[in-house]
């Protein structure tokens, strides 16, 4: 694009904040709503209900709709990417501060990385990868581990490894996303898969008996805000501002919401939640921060060297 046809630089500004403060505080408001809601049922009225009006509004603007073949194919990542990922994140947010539960998270690309390595064979591990995926791991440790600590704490276990598994959920379906095809519009294309993946976390929230749990009467203010918000500025707003934001700025520039959110969202939870910021949170963080940030470059380097394979390549953008 010309000079002359980027957006003012206070969109632009609006939109990276919208995708930096707003995401990076939606985990505090996953942990307002799980106090009094049951987690899958709240997962899945987030996504069913931001999906369907996600997927409306494309429909509207002349979209086309999903042939059954793409329906299908959205299906499968709404299993791996919104009923086991936050299935799991919205559990383990009853147990886990909301700020380790971002930082934990955070994990994603070096999960991805090891997936394109092993896999795909997109990536060559090099001496500065290995080094990235292991100071990731040890600051996942550091966060996990009862023996370090550092005067906070200990981690709820069972929380934990549901965080792990999230992100292993998240990066199976971003590496399976790549073989899949799916509809032309990025909008319309994540509505479908949030509103599916919504369905499928209120079946699972009617498997686990959490609606005979639910009295709309016992549900304060404070948590039914947590999800308007949730549906309306996590999904809806935050990813109209990302996909706006490619439009104008590189992937690498507009993906550096990997490295805030978790900052945000630690000092989202201290401030807003009560949450504790001890040396092993700060210590963790960084650890993993790092981890993502020397990840993300080195792939974003040996993008540009290495062929393109067109197996690994996406079908549908």
């Amino acid at each position: 694009m010309t000079a002359t046809e980027r957006p003012p630089a206070w969109r632009l500004l609006l939109a990276f904040g919208i995708i930096y403060f707003v995401w990076g505080s939606t985990y505090l408001a996953i942990r307002v709503g799980v106090r009094e809601m049951p987690p899958f049922l709240m997962a899945g009225l987030r996504f069913a209900i931001a999906g369907a009006l996600l997927y409306a509004w494309m429909r509207m603007q002349g979209v086309p709709g999903l042939t059954p073949h793409e329906w299908r194919n959205t299906s499968i990542l709404g299993a791996l990417m919104f009923l086991l990922d936050y299935a799991c994140l919205f559990w383990a947010e009853q147990r886990v501060p909301s700020g380790i539960a971002a930082v934990i998270l955070a994990i994603i690309p070096a999960c991805i990385t090891l997936l394109e390595i092993i896999f795909l064979r997109t990536l060559r591990l090099t001496v500065r990868l290995a080094i990235g995926l292991l100071v990731g791991i040890v600051g996942v440790a550091v966060l996990m581990s009862p023996a370090a600590s550092l005067g906070e704490a200990p981690l709820d276990r069972g929380g934990a490894i549901a965080l792990l598994v999230a992100a292993l959920g998240w990066s199976v379906g971003t590496i399976v996303s790549r073989r899949l095809a799916q509809p032309e519009s990025k909008a319309m294309s994540a509505g479908a898969q949030m509103f599916s993946g919504g369905v499928q976390l209120l079946v699972l929230a009617a498997v686990a008996g959490e609606y005979s749990r639910f009295h709309v009467r016992d549900i304060s203010g404070a948590a039914w805000f947590s999800l308007v918000y949730l549906i309306i500025a996590g999904s809806i707003v935050g990813f109209t501002a990302y996909v706006w934001l490619l439009h104008y700025e590189s992937p690498t520039k507009v993906g550096t919401y990997a490295y805030v959110n978790p900052v945000v969202a630690v000092i989202f939870g201290a401030a807003l939640g009560n949450e504790v910021i001890g040396r092993r949170t700060m210590l963790g963080t960084a650890l993993i921060l790092v981890s993502v940030v020397a990840i993300t470059t080195m792939k974003g380097k040996q993008a540009r060297d290495l062929p393109t394979r067109p197996e690994s390549s996406l079908v549908a953008d």
